[in-house]
């Protein structure tokens, strides 16, 4: 069978027919996936700058307990070394506006460093943070907490007096 000659409205359009009429059934599916996607991408930057803030926060632990381990090590005494490690961990914390307490009773421990020169006393530091994960993301309804622990070791000066 021979097909019928074209005319020049059907050599010009012949090609785009179907695709013309095709094009109509995708209309809106951007939006369909922009409205898919979007709550995923919404909770992956929430988690990114969760973890952020958590990482920052670990910095800020951290520098706490460096702060605790120096203040204790040139303290004379061992109760002036706890209240000068608070008093530390605490400005710190404060300074960095971390909310956390600061337990003064498990807060220092006492250890030596063996060397070829001697034996050196050390003061060892923990500052552990109990932070609400709403404090961290500046969202005050977020469920749960993570504890957050800083260790730091100072050797203790060894001219500071008795």
């Amino acid at each position: 069978m021979i097909a019928p000659p074209r005319t020049g409205s059907d050599r010009r359009y012949g090609r785009w027919r179907g695709h013309l009429r095709r094009r109509g059934g995708d209309r809106g599916s951007v939006a369909v996936e922009v409205a898919l996607l979007a709550p995923v991408l919404v909770a992956f930057v929430v988690f990114v700058v969760a973890a952020g803030r958590v990482q920052t926060t670990g910095g800020v632990v951290d520098a706490a307990a460096r702060a605790a381990a120096r203040a204790a090590s040139l303290s004379r005494d061992d109760e002036g070394a706890r209240t000068a490690a608070a008093e530390a961990a605490a400005a710190v914390l404060d300074q960095q506006q971390v909310r956390c307490t600061v337990d003064r009773d498990h807060l220092l421990g006492y250890g030596t460093l063996h060397t070829g020169t001697g034996d050196v006393r050390t003061v060892t530091a923990k500052v552990s943070c109990a932070v609400p994960l709403g404090d961290l993301m500046n969202f005050h309804g977020a469920p749960g907490k993570t504890t957050i622990t800083g260790e730091f070791t100072s050797v203790i000066d060894r001219y500071r007096g008795n």
